[in-house]
């Protein structure tokens, strides 16, 4: 019926009202945590603040530890760890290493919270001395099928660690495959892969390498599908879309042609915006975040990898 019968406003004249006909629920169990683990930050007070995301630090394993546990008593399930070494090579063979950081940290947390996932990222580049996600020609660019071969021998390292899931992010392609025929060979069958299908070049992440050869061109919506629909074919038993709020539209394609559980990433750039918009008295933060989580989950991704996760929490509860 037209206006006046018609009137959308009805629903909306109060806060139970609107609460009651809300389509798009945000909940601390959307959430997954990022911690960035550091090996020998034990030794000095276990924390590093990362000053361009106020609110977040490299943690020692300890640290990693204690905030693993913060965030389950939030009610947040899942952690993503990243691993920062002490040394780097040619190889990034510290990705590999059993007594690696992710390794340590993984150990640690389950033994600590056995009921917190843990997800280890799976990617050379923290662990190259030159940054790349993978072997380097003598040209400069990325060797594909070497790199794919140790991403495997690190998803073999990180599953035995007892990771949950395994979160390949180097774009690399055949990694999901590759990664799975590995898993499986050795015993880890009931292992699943989150795969970082659709990881655009982006501006968010802040500077670091020209990584374009590899990543996506923001530009390009129906090669984000093939790569997700690629990873599933694979053996990805659930799919991601990084960075989350400018590619909401690849959110809702990914979760729309996959039909899998389709991850987030809410990136680093988007996190220091807000904080820097907030600090700046610019914006409500409180409000500013929770709308933009909203966003994420209306778009259609059923987890959302955030670090204000803590922060959400506890404004949600």
């Amino acid at each position: 019926m037209p206006f006046p019968q018609t009137r959308l406003r009805r629903l909306r004249a109060t806060p139970v009202l609107r609460d009651l006909v809300r389509e798009t629920r945000l909940d601390p169990g959307d959430f997954v945590l990022p911690l960035f683990v550091e090996e020998g930050l034990d030794g000095r007070g276990g924390r590093v603040p990362i000053h361009a995301m106020p609110g977040v630090d490299r943690l020692s394993i300890a640290g990693a530890v204690a905030e693993a546990g913060e965030a389950h008593a939030l009610g947040i399930p899942a952690v993503l760890l990243f691993g920062i070494p002490a040394d780097k090579d040619e190889e990034g063979s510290g990705a590999w290493d059993d007594e690696g950081a992710v390794q340590l940290a993984t150990r640690a947390i389950k033994d600590a919270h056995p009921d917190v996932l843990v997800i280890a990222d799976l990617c050379l580049c923290e662990y190259t001395s030159h940054g790349h996600c993978g072997l380097l020609r003598a040209d400069g660019s990325v060797d594909n099928d070497a790199s794919v071969e140790l991403l495997a021998r690190t998803a073999l390292s990180q599953a035995h660690a007892g990771a949950d899931l395994i979160a390949p992010s180097d774009m690399m392609d055949g990694r999901v495959g590759a990664i799975r025929a590995a898993l499986d060979e050795d015993g880890l069958g009931d292992t699943p892969i989150l795969a970082y299908s659709a990881k655009f070049a982006s501006a968010f992440y802040g500077p670091f390498r020209d990584r374009r050869g590899y990543q996506m061109d923001p530009a390009n919506g129906d090669e984000a599908l093939r790569e997700a629909l690629l990873d599933v074919q694979e053996g990805a038993d659930m799919v991601m879309v990084k960075p989350a709020l400018p590619y909401l539209d690849v959110v809702r394609r990914v979760k729309d042609a996959t039909r899998l559980p389709v991850a987030a990433y809410n990136v680093s750039g988007e996190y220091a915006m807000v904080k820097a918009a907030a600090a700046a008295g610019y914006l409500d933060e409180r409000a500013a975040v929770l709308e933009a989580l909203t966003s994420i989950r209306r778009a259609g991704a059923d987890i959302v990898i955030t670090y204000h996760a803590k922060d959400a929490a506890r404004w949600l509860q």
